[in-house]
């Protein structure tokens, strides 16, 4: 992955709006949620979702499908761990030691 892609896709999810919409994609799973549930789900203006959808559909972290008359979007799950891959891939790579486990929150 492009360093620039990488600052692009970093830069849409540090918003905290794209953040929940994209966490509430991820939890979706492979079938999405519609715009229209999303709005529900979260609370938000239609014209505000549209433009956060908008932002996370340019850097390919949320694709959307048209399904009738509703649009269903779909977390890009690829992408998501293209990026996650990117963040760990040098992880310690100049360092002595091995990373320190960091205990997982329950």
């Amino acid at each position: 992955m492009k360093i620039e892609d990488a600052a692009a896709r970093l830069e849409a999810l540090g918003n905290p709006t794209r953040l929940k919409i994209y966490r509430t994609l991820v939890r979706a799973g492979a079938e999405g949620m519609s715009v229209g549930r999303l709005q529900t789900k979260l609370d938000a203006a239609a014209s505000t979702l549209s433009h956060h959808i908008k932002s996370l559909m340019i850097v390919g972290l949320v694709t959307q499908v048209r399904e009738g008359a509703t649009l269903v979007c779909h977390a890009n799950y690829e992408v998501m761990r293209e990026l996650l891959g990117f963040m760990a891939e040098e992880c310690c790579a100049e360092g002595t030691r091995p990373p320190v486990a960091i205990p997982s929150v329950a």
